[in-house]
């Protein structure tokens, strides 16, 4: 899987724990704020991970602010060098990609501010800490939940598109891989209807790509989105074809609208990560950077794929870890 290719390459080469940046506590650091560079405040995913980094870290005593760099590359590294140039106390980033999260790292590393990584990975650098989830585990549950949806049904043998994360990001090559690996394992036989890749992570933008896999397609019966409010205009754009009904969607993460969809088999199955979790666990893997205290390398919080079968027993659970206790 990449996403353990990765961590095997870091772990020998790029932890910082014992090595500069595990010693510094909270009184040598030159603020008391950390900031946390995300990769869209638009995306729910991002908002909840960011109020649990915001509750844990305010609970000892940290300011806090949340960098929006609206998809940019470009512009998260700008909110580096400004949090980086104010001498933070330390930085949580969501890298808007792997392959441009190294240039950050390098910048905090040369600064001396410990960094600790809250999804998506990064291909090289220095950090304290990475916390993800188990993007192959969770959307192979997705594919394998779909291709049984679709065996009751008959469709096994039509086509199933797919809306990705970007690919370059190593949480969205494991979606992908996981999901295909999950429905070839659940039984389905068709082919794919291709795969499209968001940029701007708007339910708009997933509504044309639905769109255009339709009329290319006539045969799909399955669509997988890879993350949360983009399937809401899958959703609609299959309402607006008059297809209600032919066509299975599977989601990934989890927004309030979906208990709801699911409950009603609007939607299939969403493989949810517990975004708020994560960022619980972000902000105490920096806090103990900070007291001079050397956090586990790598922590992974599961993923929970939720149905219309198990949406009530899991509601009590998911409405925090997964909603932020919007529900």
């Amino acid at each position: 899987m990449e996403r353990r290719t990765f961590l095997k390459l870091a772990a020998g080469t790029t932890m910082l724990a014992g090595a500069g940046l595990g010693g510094i506590s909270a009184a040598g650091a030159a603020t008391k704020e950390i900031v946390y560079l995300t990769p869209g405040l638009d995306l729910p995913f991002w908002r909840y991970l960011s109020k649990g980094i915001e509750e844990t870290v305010k609970a000892k005593g940290f300011n806090f602010q949340a960098l929006d760099s609206h998809n940019s590359a470009e512009t998260q590294l700008r909110n580096a060098q400004d949090s980086i140039a104010r001498g933070v106390a330390g930085i949580i980033i969501s890298p808007t990609d792997s392959s441009t999260a190294p240039s950050v790292l390098a910048l905090a590393q040369k600064a001396g501010i410990p960094v600790v990584i809250g999804d998506i990975g990064t291909n090289s650098g220095e950090f304290a800490s990475f916390i993800s989830s188990d993007n192959y585990k969770g959307a192979h549950d997705v594919g394998v939940a779909l291709a049984e949806a679709l065996k009751k049904k008959g469709w096994e043998g039509g086509s199933v598109g797919i809306v990705a994360i970007s690919q370059a990001r190593k949480n969205g090559q494991a979606r992908t891989k996981g999901f295909l690996d999950g429905l070839k394992e659940g039984g389905f036989t068709g082919k794919e209807a291709g795969l499209q890749q968001m940029q701007s992570y708007t339910a708009d933008e997933t509504f044309k790509f639905t769109q255009d896999m339709l009329t290319a397609n006539p045969d799909m019966r399955g669509l997988f989105i890879q993350t949360d409010q983009p399937a809401i205009g899958a959703l609609r754009a299959i309402k607006a074809a008059r297809r209600n009904g032919e066509v299975l969607v599977a989601a990934f993460d989890g927004i309030p609208e979906f208990v709801d969809l699911l409950k009603s088999g609007d939607l299939v199955v969403s493989g949810m990560q517990q975004p708020f979790l994560m960022g619980v666990n972000s902000g105490e893997a920096l806090l103990e950077v900070l007291d001079g205290k050397t956090p586990k390398t790598e922590i992974t919080v599961p993923i929970v794929a939720i149905t219309s079968s198990n949406i009530e027993q899991e509601l009590p659970t998911i409405r925090r870890t997964v909603f932020a206790n919007e529900v």
